[in-house]
């Protein structure tokens, strides 16, 4: 394999510093409906990403299965309703609150591999997953005393957290027999389509927002998107995927403190507590998982080698 051009880990590190800033941009454009938040994010990253998917990948469009459309369009439809949810929750919950909650996300992907494809549980990450779930309870529990809409916007970003899963549930297998730009392109304009039927059924105007709004759906649709999403794509081929995994953890804190010195967002004593029990569970199951992973890799390894 050849040399990275720069350190992967700095890579990693500018994507969870890019990430992070999703929902504080969110919560910078108020005054537009979350679904048109999300609809230029998405729109304004296929504008830009098309000019080079269409010149060096445009040939690939015809070697899609249907079946590979049909996965693409359902994970593009369910990225679209995560944004949905996700964005809409920080209305009524803090970043802090909604950031941690949407991080969950793996653990609802492990469930799903489970009652799809049979994926079996480790001690490890059945025990992770008590922990960060106790953690949610609490956080949810001390906002629900702050305000029932508090608690009202957790349960959103949970909605967006299975949303996203079932996205990369549906996409996963199409994203190997794809190119990464190819794949992203569909799915990103299925997502962008879907939403602009959304906001034409409920009536949501697409013009007429303050210049400081445009500017946070453009610095959405490049900062977390390209630097941070496309990043950690990149980095994928020269770390493991579990690196990948628990440098995302890192993405609530990084997000409570620039909605801190951003926002003025202050953090209560049970966003502390769940929030910090939350990432320590998602820690656990990332390094359960991972230890699970090359166990399996090792065992066929030595299943090939005495065939």
């Amino acid at each position: 394999m050849n040399k990275p051009p720069i350190n992967p880990y700095i890579a990693i590190v500018i994507g969870v510093l890019s990430v992070s800033t999703a929902a504080v941009l969110v919560k910078l454009a108020n005054t537009a409906p979350a679904s048109i938040i999300a609809n230029y994010r998405l729109l304004i990253a296929v504008l830009i990403m098309a000019p080079y998917v269409l010149l060096k990948h445009r040939n690939e469009f015809r070697l899609v299965s249907k079946k590979d459309w049909l996965l693409s369009v359902l994970a593009g439809v369910f990225l679209a309703f995560h944004f949905i949810f996700w964005f809409e929750s920080l209305n009524y919950t803090s970043v802090a609150s909604s950031v941690v909650l949407v991080t969950l996300q793996p653990l609802f992907a492990f469930i799903g591999t489970y009652i799809f494809f049979k994926e079996r549980f480790s001690a490890g990450a059945i025990i992770s997953m008590v922990i960060a779930i106790t953690g949610s309870i609490i956080i949810g529990w001390g906002d629900f005393q702050v305000s029932g809409l508090a608690l009202f916007g957790d349960i959103l970003a949970l909605i967006g957290a299975v949303m996203v899963t079932v996205y990369f549930l549906m996409g996963q297998n199409v994203r190997k027999r794809l190119s990464l730009m190819t794949y992203t392109f569909i799915v990103y304009g299925i997502s962008a389509i879907t939403l602009i039927i959304y906001n034409l059924v409920l009536q949501h105007p697409f013009t007429g927002y303050p210049l400081d709004h445009w500017w946070v759906f453009i610095a959405l649709a490049i900062i977390p998107t390209f630097f941070g999403h496309t990043l950690f794509n990149w980095a994928i081929r020269w770390v493991s995927t579990s690196v990948i995994s628990m440098s995302i953890i890192f993405e609530p804190i990084g997000a409570s403190i620039l909605a801190y010195l951003i926002l003025g967002e202050l953090i209560s004593w049970s966003q502390w507590l769940g929030g910090t029990i939350v990432i320590f569970g998602l820690f656990l199951f990332a390094v359960s998982t991972s230890r699970k992973t090359r166990i399996t890799i090792s065992q066929r390894k030595d299943n090939s080698q005495n065939e």
